[in-house]
């Protein structure tokens, strides 16, 4: 019953936030712009306006090195044939297929954060950190949207995953910035 409530109100929510992407799409189809707001805390460079100050989630989509513990373990066995040799601990083949698929490019470091989209590129603060991560719209490469999410693709950078009601909206007006710019 509780999960149903719960399914329910992030349909609304995202049903809001759709809403809201489609009423910005037709305000800006007609002449319409963004109107700067408030956003304390971050750093603007000079002629740097803040458009939109949201929480969300975020994530990067990157790749790492195949790490894993390597067991010393082992026996020698003496094959009739081959002779006396090495077989190893049937473990580490399966602590290195674990590793390599943990290892490959996925979404990673998922986590809520504070965005805030600015005239020159979004600023993204996770939760817990005092620094911000510039995404400026000069290296945006890509943009996709997907319901209550939003991929940007940079030249420099992996991929940023955005998450949440704001998505949509925001996906609307980081590509309209892209074309005015």
């Amino acid at each position: 019953m509780w999960r149903r409530r719960q399914n329910r109100a992030e349909e609304a929510v995202r049903a809001e936030g759709e809403q809201a992407a489609s009423a910005l799409a037709a305000h800006l189809r007609t002449g319409g712009r963004l109107v700067p707001v408030e956003a304390a805390g971050v750093p603007l460079a000079v002629g740097e306006t803040a458009l939109a100050d949201v929480s969300c989630w975020a994530a990067r989509f990157y790749g790492t090195d195949v790490v894993y513990p390597r067991s010393t373990g082992g026996y020698y066995e003496n094959h009739p044939t081959f002779g006396q040799q090495w077989v190893p601990n049937p473990l580490d083949a399966r602590r290195q297929q674990e590793a390599e698929a943990a290892a490959e490019q996925q979404w990673r470091d998922h986590t809520p954060a504070r965005l805030v989209l600015t005239s020159a590129g979004v600023r993204l603060r996770p939760v817990g950190s005092s620094t911000w991560m510039p995404f400026d719209h000069c290296l945006l490469t890509g943009l996709t949207a997907g319901p209550g999410e939003l991929v940007l693709s940079y030249s420099v950078c992996a991929p940023l995953l955005i998450g949440g009601p704001a998505a949509p909206w925001l996906g609307v007006a980081i590509e309209h910035l892209r074309q005015a710019g």
